[in-house]
């Protein structure tokens, strides 16, 4: 038998402020988190949870990590740190965290180092600073797990397959509990140069996806972390549950590095074999979580994906809402933080609204939530959803959740 995967904790750090909870309700009530088209993460404070060792230590999106899954841990009830007492076996908790481009602004201030003063002046922290793993290797080193850990590393998909991941270690029996997430500190000179370079930025600087006017995808920052573990684990433990990970699906594109394939075949495959890999069928949802970003062709390849993985009529029934039109987009970090956003609209039985959705474009049919948060209709019992992750590569990942 298939071993239940449940989620006992939800941490976040996004553009919208500190906290899972600020990050749902702040949404749904229509808060925007972008500012001067920028997501950053304005209200995050390192020291108020690093120590001054950990802060030398780590760069940014490794930082944004440890904030959001000390609110994770916490709330499922373990108690974090070294010496910290955890509830489960550490040898059986494991850890993986995404990320798009890990240590990005370590890589760019010390190359600057480099060529303004040598190679005698550069960091010796410099890797340990930079390299994409920073992440999972500082959680696990804070707080004493010993079982498998590791990244992902499949650009804004990176999170939602980390989370994935996650779900069948615990599945294969390798551990009994995983944090799990992204983290994505991207806002840096170098990066964003670069994806204006492509075309791919909002020259208006405005995140509203869907929208026949959209332009491009506004940069953002953050971190979301989730505690799973397995069913009779976190019932042993008295633990109390958020919500269960019910499947997860995963494809390529292989088609182009920057542009989805048309039609959204990948990206349909990935959605079929979430809700396979669950067990529900398309009428079982009440919500999709979009990936959503607010680009020409990803919004409606999107679009084309759901109704050809749901059917024409029933990919019209759940609201489908973007949780980048308040925060932009999170690259590695966006699949982690919207499927924390996803377990608390679950957990409210509302769907927020996609901001900034004003003038429909043709084709794009699909209930995009745009007057205001929406209760889930016929949601009495088990809510169920999708929280769909579309990255740079072809990279396609989709979580089925329920509460």
């Amino acid at each position: 038998m298939t071993r239940r995967v449940v989620i006992t904790g939800v941490g976040a750090v996004s553009p919208l402020g500190n906290g899972a909870s600020t990050l749902y309700e702040r949404w749904k009530a229509g808060e925007c988190g972008i500012e001067s088209g920028v997501g950053a993460c304005s209200e995050f404070e390192p020291a108020d949870v690093l120590t001054k060792k950990e802060l030398r230590r780590t760069d940014r999106f490794a930082q944004l990590a440890i904030a959001a899954s000390e609110e994770a841990i916490q709330q499922a009830g373990w108690k974090s740190g070294a010496d910290g007492e955890l509830p489960i076996d550490p040898d059986r908790i494991g850890c993986v965290i995404g990320t798009g481009i890990g240590g990005i602004s370590t890589i760019e201030t010390q190359h600057d180092v480099l060529n303004e003063s040598g190679p005698g002046r550069v960091s010796p922290l410099g890797i340990p600073l930079m390299m994409g793993n920073a992440g999972a290797a500082n959680l696990a080193l804070r707080n004493g797990f010993k079982g498998p850990a590791f990244s992902t590393v499949s650009a804004c998909a990176a999170g939602a397959d980390a989370i994935g991941t996650a779900l069948r270690l615990i599945r294969a029996g390798d551990a009994d509990a995983v944090v799990t997430g992204g983290a994505e500190a991207g806002i840096t000179p170098l990066a964003y140069a670069c994806f204006g370079a492509m075309g791919a930025l909002s020259e208006s600087g405005i995140s509203r996806p869907f929208d026949a006017r959209r332009d491009g995808f506004v940069m953002g920052e953050g971190a979301g972390v989730l505690v799973l573990e397995a069913a009779e684990t976190a019932e042993e433990r008295g633990a109390t549950v958020l919500g269960e990970l019910l499947g997860y699906g995963a494809s390529a594109d292989a088609y182009h590095l920057t542009a989805p394939e048309p039609g959204g075949g990948g990206a349909a495959r990935a959605i079929k074999r979430a809700l396979e890999d669950a067990g529900v069928s398309p009428s079982d949802l009440h919500y999709v979580n979009a990936h959503g970003t607010s680009t020409p062709l990803n919004d409606r390849s999107e679009t084309d994906a759901l109704k050809a993985a749901l059917g024409e009529e029933l990919a019209k029934s759940p609201p489908v809402s973007s949780t980048k039109s308040a925060i932009g987009h999170l690259l590695g970090a966006a699949g982690a933080v919207e499927a924390v956003a996803t377990v608390l609209a679950l957990r409210e039985r509302v769907a927020p609204p996609t901001l900034g959705y004003e003038v429909p474009d043709e084709g794009l049919d699909l209930d995009y939530v745009p007057d205001g948060p929406r209760p889930l209709s016929g949601a009495n019992g088990r809510a169920v959803a999708l929280s769909n992750s579309f990255g740079f590569g072809g990279h396609n990942a989709v979580l089925c959740i329920a509460v």
